[in-house]
């Protein structure tokens, strides 16, 4: 673990920063005075811009519409859409809206192919869309042009998480941290500290996220909160999780994130009813194929399994089609006993592109479901070499040990 990712050296700063999963981009002003019309502002989750509420989004996005209908040629207005865009994706699990915002990106790049903003935002954009070794490529060009801006690490550093580059990943986060303790730069601490299995420290860098987001952007205390509910889930302490999941409730009604994870600890609770409405609510606006997957396991745990099968099966189109995710589907499919043999093949064609644990994770289970016990044993190692306390991995590499054991006693 490098130095800048070890508790004593998170210094609280009161720095108002972006949402830590999404990038903003700055310096609008830059290399542009020659162009006009130029709309420029303050992008989203920054200092003086509007608010981040679902009603201020949907606002600016309605304004940066009508303003490129005027002059289709605003640059700036552009990117500020193409800003918004990005955030409502996350709120909304609408994989089309980063799509929009890339189009919008290439025309301002096929005018300006130069223009550090427009690909500052375009590593963010393929973040959006899993193309990671894409986002390095940006960011890396974007880092060479300006090495003391810390967001690019921020790209270069979740792209290589993404990627199972554990070391280059955290080397970037480290570089971010030197380069401006912020609320993304403190979330990225986190992220590291829960994949090395140590939670309280996770805990303890999100609240230092969460304290240096800026009141004015309510979406992104919502994502911190729901992040913070989330290890506390992990760690067992119910309780807290939930106060965390109301606080982003109350920052960001019905934000996804916060929603989800009030679901998952009133189920493990035992109101496996109430989390199951929750979903079904939040399904009316932004229907994921997690989200259908997690409406079938509770109507399933109901006993309600013809209508637990609807939902696995608009799970498993959804992951195939407007948001595929290998990993997702292959754990999915896995889980479920539902096409083993392809399940081992998705698993094995995402192994081949990527190395991070939850796909170790994903071709250790098919793995193991399809009997193939010897490579089941070598990919979960590959899933635990971080030292993460992932419920499921560890689940699933009790299951895989104990079926080794029983075998090698016979």
């Amino acid at each position: 673990m490098r130095r800048f990712l070890q508790p004593q050296n998170l210094i609280p700063v009161a720095i108002i920063a972006a949402v830590a999963a999404m990038v903003a981009y700055a310096n609008v002003r830059d290399g542009r005075r020659s162009r006009r019309p130029y709309t420029a502002a303050p992008p989203i989750g920054a200092p003086g811009a509007p608010r981040t509420s679902r009603e201020d989004l949907d606002r600016r996005v309605a304004e940066m519409d009508a303003r490129l209908a005027k002059h289709p040629e605003d640059a700036g207005a552009a990117l500020l859409l193409s800003d918004a865009l990005l955030r409502q994706t996350r709120i909304t699990g609408n994989p089309g809206l980063a799509l929009r915002a890339e189009q919008l990106l290439t025309r301002v790049l096929r005018d300006d192919p130069g223009s550090y903003d427009g690909n500052r935002m375009l590593g963010a954009i393929y973040l959006s869309q899993h193309r990671f070794r894409d986002a390095i490529r940006v960011a890396e060009k974007n880092r060479d042009a300006r090495p003391y801006d810390p967001v690019n690490y921020g790209v270069i550093g979740d792209a290589h998480v993404e990627l199972g580059h554990y070391d280059e990943a955290f080397a970037a986060f480290d570089r971010m941290m030197q380069l401006r303790p912020s609320a993304a730069s403190y979330a990225r601490v986190a992220y590291a500290r829960e994949l090395q299995g140590d939670l309280a420290g996770a805990v303890e860098a999100m609240k230092l996220a969460a304290g240096a987001t800026s009141p004015t952007d309510p979406e992104a205390l919502a994502w911190t909160h729901s992040q913070i509910g989330d290890l506390y889930f992990q760690l067992g302490r119910h309780h807290e999780a939930k106060t965390e999941y109301a606080a982003a409730s109350q920052a960001f009604p019905g934000h996804p994130f916060a929603v989800i994870g009030y679901a998952k600890v009133i189920a493990a609770d035992g109101d496996v009813a109430g989390a199951l409405e929750l979903l079904r609510r939040l399904a009316e606006n932004s229907p994921t194929p997690d989200l259908a997957a997690r409406t079938g396991d509770l109507l399933r745990q109901l006993g309600r399994r013809d209508e637990a099968d609807r939902q696995y099966a608009l799970a498993e189109a959804g992951w195939r089609g407007d948001a595929p995710e290998p990993k997702n589907l292959a754990r999915f499919l896995a889980e479920h006993d539902r096409k083993i043999p392809e399940a081992v093949a998705i698993a094995e064609a995402a192994a081949a592109d990527r190395r991070d644990i939850f796909t170790e994770d994903a071709l250790a289970w098919s793995y193991f479901k399809a009997g193939r016990l010897v490579d089941a044993k070598t990919a979960i190692a590959e899933a635990l070499r971080t030292g993460s306390r992932d419920a499921t991995i560890r689940s699933h590499a009790a299951a895989i040990n104990g079926a080794s054991t029983a075998l090698a006693s016979r």
